[in-house]
């Protein structure tokens, strides 16, 4: 599994980065995924912060 942020509707709300620390870190106050692949151990927290957002600019494939 993979999870990307689209930068241009990210709002820098930093609850993603909250969530699940281990795969989103903020930068240049915008959120982004710090792997290329989500660990499995952070799969349903990552998929959380993708349901929670406000925006819904999480996807995750």
């Amino acid at each position: 599994m993979k999870a990307t942020v689209d930068q241009n509707n990210c709002t820098g709300c930093e609850l993603c980065v909250q969530t699940c620390p281990d795969v989103f870190v903020m930068e240049n106050n915008l959120a982004k995924a710090k792997v290329e692949v989500i660990p499995a151990a952070a799969e349903a927290s990552c998929q959380e912060a993708a349901d929670s957002c406000p925006v819904a600019c999480i996807a995750i494939s």
